[in-house]
């Protein structure tokens, strides 16, 4: 049976690092831990859902918007390539809200490539939209 649990040990961080490089390939493997422990000092969190091997990973963090209120952003979403279409994906999706409702959110917020289009039909599928374009640029 799989269970989803918060991350708080480098082992359990480090358990995640293989699922979560899928989708943040640019990460250093050796930096992994580091960066997320980083991140963590800022507000980040990192929950998983786990059978004994790691099938999903999430990085999410909690925030105050003018535009939004209390709002959790999903940073990363991401479910092991080989265990995709098993239902992972959305049994952590389901249990993110559910954690963004408990800790007093009234918005749940993500972003997507523009190139996922799998994601994005997904998103769709679990009562998602889209409701915005991200603007960016490298300093």
């Amino acid at each position: 049976m799989a269970t989803i649990e918060l991350c708080s040990s480098d082992d359990q961080i480090a358990a995640c690092a293989a699922v979560m490089l899928e989708l943040r390939p640019h990460l250093v493997g050796t930096d992994f831990l580091q960066r997320v422990r980083r991140q963590m000092g800022g507000g980040y969190f990192m929950s998983c859902l786990n059978d004994g091997d790691v099938k999903a990973v999430a990085g999410f963090r909690f925030g105050e918007f003018l535009a939004w209120g209390r709002t959790m952003y999903v940073d990363d979403l991401v479910v092991k390539e080989t265990e995709r279409g098993k239902g992972y994906g959305g049994q952590l999706l389901e249990w993110l809200k559910s954690h963004a409702r408990d800790n007093g959110c009234n918005q749940f917020h993500l972003d997507s490539g523009t190139h996922r289009l799998d994601a994005h039909r997904f998103y769709k599928a679990h009562g998602m939209e889209i409701s915005s374009y991200h603007f960016s640029m490298k300093l």
